[in-house]
């Protein structure tokens, strides 16, 4: 299974670099969310994917019985999915911002585009 989702991890990271690579911030900006989808999924794969139960603790002992899932990794991720949202609605914002401002999105015209004037109230 981890070979399996080691692959989906590459095919993530390649799809996210070849979006990146494009002159377009929208496309840069899916290919941002791609990439950090496959680092949570490679957090998540590098956490060991076991058929434990939950880590509880029995009362009275030191240690959990048995084979237990690993918690920190899906902390990390729950984190790291929470702050990738932040970071997406933020960077939508000034992608909408710079498509109002300068009329395009791709990146070779926005250097030489003037700013759009507002027309006065």
């Amino acid at each position: 299974m981890e070979a399996l989702l080691a692959l989906t991890v590459g095919a993530l990271v390649a799809a996210a670099i070849y979006l990146m690579l494009a002159r377009s911030l929208l496309r840069f900006l899916f290919g941002l969310v791609l990439i950090s989808n496959a680092a949570n999924l490679l957090i998540f794969t590098a956490g060991r994917l076991t058929g434990g139960a939950p880590p509880l603790i029995a009362e009275g002992a030191e240690v959990p019985a048995g084979a237990v899932a690993n918690a920190l990794p899906q902390a990390l991720i729950l984190t790291a999915i929470v702050i990738g949202f932040g970071l997406f609605a933020f960077a939508l914002v000034l992608v909408l911002r710079a498509h109002a401002a300068l009329g395009t999105l791709d990146s070779d015209e926005m250097r030489v585009a003037e700013p759009r004037k507002r027309a006065a109230p």
